[in-house]
């Protein structure tokens, strides 16, 4: 049991894709404009997560090793392409918003580097939880970034207003501010993890 809640808590904090890893910069860096899209391109990572590893866990044996990477990527293309479907029915929005990392989620590092060290080796049970707990870490880091970003930029968190928009910085709405941000959380990150040791 304590080994399953390790691995369902790696990704959290431990190993944070995002703010430890320093993987899936892409997606991190141009869809945290606001809390609400890097909240939405986390879920539909961690969702593309949690079943590509069940299903490459569950075939593991079967997929020849000559082509492993080219069935993992088909794989999680076909769970990203379920993905962009719902988000393109349910949440027009959202979709319009994110764009082309959705379709991007298929090479994303953080899905494929999962696939091949962890649920190409271990059971579907330690492959989902797996893919919970880097998923849970991912959405986390994007909806962290992204409600800083909002706040800073434009003075709302989840589109609510916290203050006037006028005292925003839209620095922080761009490019630049991405990376200021994430940097500022990385040092958070780190200081944090070498206090508790």
């Amino acid at each position: 049991m304590s080994k399953n809640l390790n691995i369902l808590t790696n990704g959290i904090l431990k190993e944070n894709p995002v703010l430890v890893l320093l993987l899936g910069m892409c997606p991190t860096l141009g869809t945290t404009t606001s809390a609400f899209n890097g909240f939405g391109m986390g879920v539909a990572t961690m969702f593309v997560l949690v079943c590509s590893n069940l299903v490459i866990s569950l075939l593991k044996n079967i997929i020849p090793d000559k082509v492993r990477i080219p069935a993992f990527i088909v794989i999680i293309a076909s769970f990203v392409t379920v993905v962009e479907m719902i988000m393109q029915a349910y949440m027009p929005p959202l979709y319009e918003s994110l764009g082309l990392f959705i379709p991007l989620i298929v090479v994303n590092c953080i899905v494929l580097a999962r696939a091949e060290s962890f649920a190409s080796k271990n059971s579907p049970l330690a492959s989902i939880l797996d893919g919970v707990g880097m998923g849970v870490g991912f959405t986390f880091a994007l909806t962290l970034l992204g409600c800083v970003r909002e706040f800073l930029g434009t003075g709302r968190i989840f589109n609510q207003t916290v203050f006037p928009e006028d005292y925003g910085l839209l620095t922080f709405v761009l490019a630049p501010g991405a990376f200021i941000v994430l940097g500022f959380l990385i040092v958070i990150v780190n200081k944090l993890k070498t206090t508790k040791n």
